[in-house]
């Protein structure tokens, strides 16, 4: 990712200085963080965003999971389901299941930021602003850190469902374990990978683009402050675009993660076509668009969130870094 440095000393020593703006390969001294600190703010990042926007999540869930009356909720309305959850399960329940992507938001992200400044690094071959590059080290990201996170969505959404049979994250895990074995948490694992991959990708490459678009337009404005506000409209274009694209995907997924729970519909395989062809089947072509509302409601708020966390910490990180320097 293209790093902004500024000479900020001299800005404040003249108030009509206009900060330098200089694009630097990935090596640059605000990139290069060690190892750890990647993945620590690669894991706060994560965890701000999606406990952040989880109640949205959830109305994003039980919206794709319609296919079952007792398993969703009644309406496919945003407005209609939020006001039916709120009167008969209350606040509460758009909260039931965030333990479980708490545990596993944190080492995903983790990961997902480490290999994805890993491979940027290797495959940019000195140039920044590589879109290619970045789309590619977005794939590898998001297999990746996949592995990780999918166990902790399949508790997480079936948690999230109307008249959930499970006592809580624990309780999950053992039953599933118990009733599916581990290939239970991964039923999912093919499609989260094929949907993430192209929404990684478009993610990544429209965040780098989205970025380096917002510094031309007023370069003489772009301050510490600045920053921090690109990087959050950028990430908030980027997770928008990329959540619309791959909807009709993320139905998939959910219809795999919650079968057979409160009633949805249980599949003989974890093949893609299959779960479409009876999507499109009982529902229509526009069954596989369910939710694309709340989905990018969250995604483009959560991209900025998770973005600008992330380009924080990562600057905080080199501000730690620059003063052990100079005390060694």
């Amino acid at each position: 990712m293209a790093t902004i440095t500024t000479t900020s000393q001299n800005f404040h020593q003249n108030p009509e200085f206009y900060p330098e703006i200089a694009v630097l390969p990935s090596s640059s001294s605000h990139d290069g963080l060690e190892f750890y600190q990647f993945m620590i703010a690669g894991s706060i990042a994560g965890s701000v965003e999606h406990m952040a926007m989880f109640p949205v999540d959830t109305l994003k869930t039980r919206m794709q999971a319609i296919g079952s009356s007792s398993c969703s909720t009644p309406s496919v309305n945003l407005r209609q389901s939020l006001k039916t959850i709120l009167k008969l399960e209350g606040p509460a329940s758009l909260y039931r299941g965030i333990a479980a992507m708490g545990l596993g938001a944190g080492p995903a992200h983790a990961v997902y930021f480490t290999v994805y400044e890993s491979f940027k690094k290797v495959l940019s071959a000195g140039n920044p602003n590589n879109p290619a590059a970045h789309a590619a080290s977005g794939v590898f990201a998001t297999v990746a850190s996949d592995a990780v996170i999918t166990p902790m969505d399949v508790v997480k959404q079936r948690l999230q469902l109307k008249n959930s049979p499970y006592k809580g994250v624990v309780d999950c895990v053992k039953r599933v374990l118990v009733e599916e074995g581990v290939g239970g948490f991964y039923a999912s694992y093919k499609t989260t990978i094929v949907m993430n991959a192209p929404f990684t990708a478009v993610h990544f490459a429209a965040y780098e683009a989205a970025k380096r678009g917002l510094m031309e337009v007023a370069p003489e404005r772009v301050g510490e402050e600045e920053t921090l506000v690109v990087h959050a409209t950028a990430g908030a274009a980027a997770g928008g675009l990329a959540a619309a694209v791959t909807t009709p995907l993320d139905v998939v997924k959910t219809r795999l993660q919650c079968q057979g729970v409160c009633g949805c519909d249980r599949f003989s395989s974890s093949s893609i076509g299959e779960v479409i062809q009876t999507i499109v089947k009982n529902d229509g072509y526009g069954g596989l668009m369910r939710g694309w509302i709340p989905r990018m409601l969250f995604h483009a708020p959560a991209a900025a969130i998770c973005w600008s966390t992330y380009e924080a910490a990562k600057g905080f990180f080199h501000d730690l870094n620059s003063r052990n320097n100079q005390v060694d």
